[in-house]
């Protein structure tokens, strides 16, 4: 090649190399005084005033001036209206930005190099900044969230006090295990809440005070002191104290403020003074105990309490019980501290006691079967010696029932005949009830009451004609022969419930020929039981098996074979009783159970009158027969009607 054109080829290329470097440091030199401007730009002051205008456009604003990326939520529309007079550095455009995005449900979220913009109720559900105190990078509006320890403060009563001072979209909560809060709001908010906290969290001098009391009665002067209690809110409600009456140890429990404490204390000490009588007297009116019943029991317990003790003071202690039976109370004298103790013993005597209601069966079940067969002879008027005679009595009604021949001679019956066979069967039930008290005896009597000769006085200066006395002086005493029933009974824990009873039952019965006066059967039992609530016990029985037979003849002549038949009577006589003694008892604990009892006795009783009723009377057509009444709702407390028609 010609070296002048390899010269001109190696200038056109220099040329050109010095083009590109030239148009290189033109740029450089753009680009650098482009940067220098913009950070003039943001370095200066910036004055927002924006009217409607859409808060995308407020977002790459404020983008551009503070050199911040923006995530912005597709929930995050609508225009903001900003009026400002005064030009506002990077910093506080930012937080000023931050109260924008506040008015308008919104709120930035950092999370790494870009800021989430996303609505209110989700922002405290994302990876908000958490710290344990108060934040020095997180400040104005900026949603953060918030773990603060409380010392001496419950942090489940702290919550209910925060809520109200929180933004609608803020969160608190307690965790009880480690008494701490965690709280999620705008951060100067919870600057103000942090602050609020500690306030609360203090040691506070509220105490409890046990006061004895020597002479008055704890639950007396708290009432007395609950009066005098400052009312409202307030001062009125620091200066409050709670106050606890213990009557046991005849004290007063005290919280509250150090300066209430010790003004009520003042004025414990004021009342608790002695009085000059040595001691109190009180009137107890009891509700269920007997006033008469309970003086033994108060007295032999506080002779027993003050046994030992050396008297208080110059004065012996007064004490003394009196009942008054008309208004049944307990007028009671005695100083505070048996006081307290006869109140305790006499709350748990004073009690209303289940009743029970206690059922009998007796049943007896008896069958009689007698036969007789003979023949009898006497004589009233021998003419010599003496003869030989089964004798029988002449008058006719004492006879008896059956087939009796007879041979009269001489207006005398000489022989008796005698045939007769009987068949008797018996069913008797008897169902006595009753109802008593809890340790108390309760007896019924369904009986007539018989009269019993006990002795009898004659003289033989007036006789009548055939020689008997005239107007005997006799003495007789009345027995009750029937059923009678005794039952006491002791309900036991759960349950169980011990019976002591007494049943008999008893009757006339017909006596021997020989017998002066009337004759009675008697079946009874006495026991004690221990049995459950509805249970149905077999107290004890009977069964008896009786077969007698009583033969009548004249000496000698009644052994004769065949013919001694003449002259012999013979009777047989054979009984069987069944007699069997059930119990069943029932808890009345309250009025719905014994009304539920009483009602259905009631109702059994009208319905066996009203089914009378419908048969009528045969001779009285027109006459009703008397049946029990129908209860209203008045007169069972409205409790509406037990019965139907």
């Amino acid at each position: 090649m010609d070296p002048s054109g390899i010269k001109s080829i190696f200038l056109s290329t220099q040329h050109t190399m010095n083009a590109i470097a030239s148009r290189r440091a033109l740029q450089m030199g753009i680009v650098c005084l482009l940067m220098s401007w913009l950070s003039g730009a943001v370095a200066e002051p910036i004055t927002l005033n924006f009217k409607d205008a859409d808060i995308g456009a407020v977002i790459s604003t404020v983008s551009r001036a503070t050199g911040k990326n923006f995530l912005v939520d597709p929930r995050v529309k609508g225009t903001v209206t900003v009026v400002s007079s005064l030009p506002m550095e990077k910093e506080e455009l930012y937080q000023v930005f931050l109260s924008i995005l506040e008015i308008h449900g919104f709120a930035a979220v950092p999370s790494g190099n870009v800021i989430k913009i996303i609505p209110n109720a989700i922002a405290k559900q994302t990876a908000i900044p958490t710290n344990l105190g108060p934040s020095t990078t997180a400040t104005g509006d900026e949603v953060v969230t918030r773990i603060v320890s409380l010392d001496r403060v419950a942090a489940t009563s702290v919550v209910s006090l925060l809520k109200p001072l929180m933004h609608q979209t803020g969160h608190a909560a307690a965790v009880p295990g480690s008494n701490i809060l965690i709280l999620s709001d705008r951060a100067a908010n919870l600057d103000r809440l942090t602050r609020v906290i500690r306030r609360i969290d203090k040691a506070s001098d509220e105490k409890v005070d046990i006061i004895p009391l020597k002479n008055a009665l704890a639950s007396d002067v708290v009432k007395v002191l609950n009066s005098l209690q400052p009312k409202g809110a307030g001062e009125g409600a620091r200066m409050q104290v709670m106050m606890i009456a213990d009557e046991r140890t005849n004290s007063i429990l005290m919280e509250g403020e150090r300066t209430a404490r010790l003004r009520m204390r003042s004025i414990i000490a004021h009342l608790d003074a002695p009085q000059e009588s040595g001691g109190n007297t009180h009137v107890i009116y009891l509700r269920y105990a007997k006033a008469k019943d309970l003086v033994p029991v108060l007295t032999g317990v506080i002779k027993e309490e003050t046994q030992g003790k050396p008297a208080s003071g110059a004065m012996k202690p007064v004490f003394n019980i009196q009942a008054d039976e008309a208004t049944n109370a307990l007028v009671i004298t005695a100083p505070p501290t048996e006081m307290s103790v006869i109140r305790e013993v006499i709350g748990k005597l004073d009690i209303r006691r289940a009743q029970v209601l206690v059922e009998a069966i007796i049943a007896e079940v008896s069958n009689d079967l007698s036969a007789e067969l003979g023949v009898r002879w006497q004589t009233n008027t021998p003419t010599s010696g003496g003869f030989a005679s089964s004798a029988f009595s002449t008058e006719f009604n004492a006879l008896g029932t059956g087939l009796n021949l007879g041979f009269y001679r001489q207006g005398d019956l000489r022989a008796l005949l005698r045939l007769l066979a009987s068949d008797t069967k018996s069913n008797v039930l008897s169902t006595p009830s009753l109802v008593t008290m809890d340790n108390e005896q309760a007896e019924i009597v369904v009986a007539d009451n018989v009269p019993f000769i006990t002795g009898e006085y004659t003289t033989n200066t007036t006789v009548s004609t055939n020689g008997n006395p005239v107007n005997p002086f006799r003495t007789i005493q009345r027995e009750d022969v029937g059923l009678t029933l005794k039952v006491k009974p002791q309900i036991n824990e759960g349950s169980t419930i011990k019976l002591e009873v007494e049943q008999e039952v008893s009757n006339v019965v017909p006596g021997p020929d020989d017998a002066t006066d009337l004759t009675t059967r008697k079946r009874s039992i006495k026991t004690s039981v221990m049995v459950e609530d509805g249970q149905l016990i077999v107290l004890g029985g009977l069964i008896d098996d009786d077969i007698s037979e009583t033969q009548s003849k004249v000496p000698l002549l009644g052994d004769i074979p065949i013919l001694g038949l003449l002259f012999r009577a013979t009777r047989t006589e054979k009984r069987k009783r069944n007699l069997m003694v059930f119990l069943r008892p029932r808890i009345l604990r309250d009025i719905n159970t014994a009304d539920i009892a009483s009602y259905r006795k009631y109702n059994k009783v009208r319905a066996l009158q009203m089914d009378l009723q419908k048969q009528g009377i045969f001779l009285l057509p027109g006459a009703e027969s008397p049946r029990l009444p129908v209860f209203k709702e008045e007169d069972t407390g409205g409790a509406g009607s037990k019965s139907v028609d």
